[in-house]
């Protein structure tokens, strides 16, 4: 290991972020800011880290696809027997945080995570190249010690559904909605003085939110 990585030092110069820059809905930066994060890298600019933890607290992370943004928070879409599948089932609260180097910046989400209907499920199964769609019927996502291999177990599946024309959606995989509670915005500055401004969703308004600015 390096050992002069307490030595590693970078100052953030490239933008800032002023109440004045501000929209009254975070979802209107939210989606700039992933606009701006397309442009520079459209192949992962929507990977995020999703973290969650089980009834007992034992928190767990890992990347996931941000696959829609609307009014009331974000989607992605998953095994739901996988370990964040049953963290989300004992505890729904979950975060999320994206970061764009390029940009120097970093959003951090926190929210409630609820199962999205069967009918949207169905339509983003249906819309994913047929590998993904055998694939998402043979992993058994977060299982260890598997057998047969799953290399054996992937022949298995695509000759169970050599005759299918459209691949069932399996009722144990699909997506998730995010009910986001609160947003930060991070935008790096010089000497650690970073800009971060805090969205609270107001408990009487689905649509109304009050913004803080947090001290870096």
């Amino acid at each position: 290991m390096d050992t002069n990585i307490r030595k590693v030092r970078k100052d953030y110069l490239k933008q800032e972020l002023l109440r004045s820059d501000l929209p009254r809905d975070p979802m209107e930066l939210l989606e700039g800011w992933m606009a701006d994060a397309a442009s520079t890298d459209a192949s992962d600019y929507n990977a995020m880290c999703l973290s969650t933890a089980n009834k007992s607290g034992s928190p767990s992370s890992r990347i996931v696809l941000l696959r829609s943004i609307s009014e009331m928070g974000i989607r992605f879409f998953t095994n739901y027997r996988s370990q964040k599948g049953r963290d989300i089932e004992e505890n729904p609260n979950v975060s999320v945080n994206f970061f764009w180097k390029e940009w120097e910046r970093q959003i951090r989400i926190e929210g409630a995570a609820v199962k999205c209907s069967s009918e949207i499920s169905d339509s983003y199964f249906a819309s994913r190249p047929r590998g993904s769609q055998e694939g998402a019927w043979t992993s058994m996502q977060s299982a260890a010690n598997v057998s047969p291999l799953i290399e054996e177990r992937v022949k298995s599946t695509v000759a169970q559904f050599k005759e299918t024309d459209v691949i069932p959606r399996p009722d144990f995989w699909g997506g998730y909605d995010i009910k986001i509670e609160s947003i930060e915005f991070w935008q790096g500055r010089p000497s650690r003085l970073h800009n971060r401004w805090k969205y609270l969703r107001d408990d009487s308004s689905a649509t109304q939110w009050s913004i803080d600015r947090l001290d870096p």
